[in-house]
């Protein structure tokens, strides 16, 4: 049962704190965070975020709080589990930026008695009976679930209707799947859409011969009223509610089933208030290796969605069940669009090495370019699965994947192969040295915060092993890792440097640290000097160590490309990378337009091979900031040019298209800080830069968006006739004097020829 919840308008000193103080932590624990579309946001009335996929538990969050505070400068409160609440740190940092806590009926599960069965699957799957159950006990209530166990990560569950007895029940929503099938008849004639595979009358309809049935679990009835009340209150008092409408963090590679509430608690609000102009802002979580340090992310936001009046009137006329059916499928469709979702790790690996091979010269591209291309190459390769020709570009990339992974290479790395032996040699030999230089300025400040980096692994493990025990979604469990990563480090770095601190000064009580420091200098001055020195050294070991591995990972190819017998396989491996790329650009041009009408004139990447498609002048580049980085490139040094802003109305990024780090503070970040007047701080939008030409990531997609564009040409319109009437009156004066001084000048000259 949800405990009675009121809102409370969040004390917005101690919300900025915390923010200020857990953002330190995520730009020291993210190399890159960009966000895109801010520009979307609206800066007043009611928002409801929506955010998917949950892929970071607690860290998605807080990056969402952070970017929505930067860009739009709002103020978010996040539902958050009841189950986290109970965590003590969890709980009371949620309490103090306003999160509201939320029950959820699978965090209630435990071990019912007995088993059960359907008896008949094919006409009556509503029908559930058991064998030494006690349905008609506390165990199973009405409006509760029964929960199969999990089976491939994932599990079923049905919602009790009615009980017929202690060994028989009646469900409201009935198991779904083959695999659920499989679980209740013990049968495995059953298809993929958990249909018996013959359905004639002389085949056995019920389970299979002598089977016990399965195991199962019971969940409370969750009463959420009171949640939705705080969030109505919450949204009509003009607030941001934030939601990750899947229900609980995953780490797959897909938008798993939207949950009800979040339709709800908008269909709600309007209903209640029809005032309440609610928007709903759809926010895709694009994480590049989310549970890996210094790993990168793009936080891409879509186009707001107003709730339908019709859908509102649905829903007050009682229909409900079809009105939130409707708007959750609009809110799922939003969220595909500002996400990067395949089928499986497999899938995904695939588009990533087709997008790498469809950029064969090697630009570079901004992050949130990346995306985009992902996100066009899975949905072109979902509609063209089947084709013949992508099945075998298919299998082809794939070998040439497992050749990498078998040499320890990185698709990058495979350029190598075209250096001379006099430049390998050169190159390892410089890198070597440069290695070893920044080890020494690195060395220090690890040894120093082993401890902590040790303890985060090994806690970070054993979390990650718990909760995927506990899940029935989750595939590795390594959406719980950099949470927990960010926890141990902020408790144990504290404490790490105090007793360093402790230590420093008592050395020096002893013996001045045998002589080193002067015996005027008091012992107070050395816990000042020690609280500044060793996070310093840390923070030093940090920005030399992650260009030093950069450094390290590029040195396998190297040495390879000396071996005889290895630079054969190297160069054969360049030639079948450049054959990939001239059969993947290929394709893609061939199926794109297919797609896209618009697709030459919109290409993200440009046709190498045809330079009659080289599409956009100079003017109209884009920024270029950051490789794909997602392969560990050590080309992570970029330089930074100054660009001009341009409107996206010629398929350029609006100036608010944010490309700056998550954190304003500059410090931890790899790249410079941005400027004030813009945030687009890369290079390669300049005129002779070599940044790759690019055009804009999408069109507008809404009646408000062209609503909102037209309003603002006319209003450039307008002022740009005001500045022209303006001009030309200042035009017409200057000829006038010019007239009288002309006239003048022509009566002196017939003065002169007078006299």
């Amino acid at each position: 049962m949800a405990k009675s919840q009121q809102f409370k308008t969040m004390n917005t000193w101690i919300y900025d704190s915390i923010l200020w103080a857990f953002s330190i932590l995520v730009d020291l624990f993210f190399r890159e965070v960009h966000p895109r579309g801010s520009w979307k946001i609206p800066r007043r009335g009611p928002v409801l975020f929506v955010a998917a996929p949950h892929a970071n538990q607690f860290v998605d969050s807080l990056i969402m709080m952070r970017t929505i505070w930067i860009e739009a400068h709002r103020r978010v409160s996040f539902l958050i589990a009841e189950k986290s609440m109970r965590l003590r740190f969890i709980g009371l940092v949620a309490r103090l930026v306003g999160s509201v806590s939320v029950a959820r009926a699978m965090d209630s599960t435990r071990p019912a008695t007995g088993k059960i069965y359907l008896p008949d699957p094919q006409n009556d799957p509503s029908l559930v009976r058991g064998i030494g159950t006690k349905f008609d006990s506390s165990e199973v209530q009405i409006g509760g679930l029964l929960v199969l166990p999990a089976v491939s990560g994932s599990t079923a569950s049905g919602e009790v209707a009615e009980v017929l007895g202690p060994e028989e029940l009646r469900l409201k929503k009935v198991f779904k799947g083959a695999i659920a099938m499989k679980q209740l008849t013990g049968r495995d004639d059953i298809d993929e859409d958990g249909k018996l595979a013959n359905g004639n009358e002389s085949f056995q309809q019920g389970p299979s011969q002598g089977y016990q049935g399965s195991t199962f679990k019971t969940a409370p009835k969750i009463d959420q009223s009171k949640v939705y009340d705080t969030v109505f209150q919450a949204l009509n008092s003009g607030g941001c509610i934030g939601i990750f409408p899947e229900g609980g963090s995953h780490d797959r590679t897909e938008l798993l089933p939207l949950k009800p509430g979040v339709a709800i608690m908008a269909l709600g609000a309007v209903a209640a208030s029809p005032d309440c102009d609610v928007k709903i802002v759809p926010c895709g979580m694009n994480y590049f290796h989310a549970h890996k340090f210094r790993s990168r992310a793009v936080i891409e936001f879509g186009h707001p969605l107003e709730v339908p009046p019709e859908l509102v009137e649905l829903y007050k006329k009682g229909d409900r069940r079809e009105a939130v059916r409707r708007l959750l499928e609009t809110i799922y469709q939003a969220l595909v669009a500002v996400t990067v979702t395949s089928p499986d790790y497999d899938t995904l690996m695939l588009i990533q090495a087709a997008r790498r091979l469809y950029n064969p010269t090697g630009k570079k591209l901004p992050l949130p370019m990346v995306v985009e291309l992902n996100r066009r190459l899975v949905k072109g390769y979902t509609q063209y699965k089947d084709d013949p020709r992508m099945v075998s570009l298919k299998v082809s990339v794939n070998d040439y994947n497992n050749q990498l992974r078998l040499l320890g290479l990185r698709d990058y790395q495979v350029e190598y192969a075209k250096f001379s032996i006099p430049k390998v040699v050169f190159t390892l030999i410089y890198r070597v040295g440069k290695l070893s230089v920044m080890a020494i300025g690195t060395l220090p400040g690890l040894v120093l915060f082993a401890p902590v980096f040790i303890a985060t692994k090994i806690i970070s493990i054993r979390k990650s092993r718990e909760a995927l025990a506990a899940s029935s979604v989750k595939v590795q469990g390594r959406d719980v890792m950099a949470t927990w990563k960010l926890l141990v480090a902020l408790a144990f770095a504290p404490l790490l440097y105090a007793f360093y601190i402790v230590l420093l000064t008592w050395w020096t009580y002893r013996n001045r640290v045998q002589g080193i420091i002067p015996g005027w200098v008091p012992l107070w001055a050395v816990v000042v000097f020690g609280m500044g020195f060793f996070p310093a050294i840390t923070f030093a070991a940090l920005r030399i160590g992650e260009t030093g591995m950069d450094i390290l990972k590029s040195l396998r190819p190297l040495v390879l490309c000396l071996r005889p017998t290895a630079a054969n396989t190297f160069v054969r491996l360049r030639e079948k990378r450049a054959q990939l790329s001239t059969e993947v650009t290929a394709l893609i041009n061939t199926l794109g337009p297919e797609m896209y009408p618009d697709f030459d004139s919109a290409r993200i990447v440009a046709d190498p091979f045809h330079e009659e498609t080289s599409p956009l002048s100079a003017s109209s580049r884009l920024p270029r900031e950051a490789v794909d980085h997602s392969e560990g490139d050590e080309r992570s040094h970029r330089e930074e040019h100054d660009t001009k802003d341009v409107p996206s109305a010629h398929g350029h990024l609006p100036r608010n298209e944010s490309f700056g780090n998550l954190g304003s503070i500059g410090l931890f970040a790899t790249r410079p800080p941005s400027r004030s007047r813009s945030r687009s701080n890369s290079s390669g939008g300049s005129v002779g830069a070599d940044g790759f030409p690019l055009k804009g990531f999408s069109s507008l997609g809404s009646k408000a968006g062209f609503d909102e564009v037209s309003q603002k040409i006319r209003g450039a319109m307008v002022e740009r006739g005001k500045l022209r009437s303006k001009r030309r009156s200042e035009v017409d004066s200057s000829w006038d004097m010019a007239d009288d001084s002309d006239a003048a000048t022509h009566a002196s000259e017939e003065g002169k020829k007078t006299i």
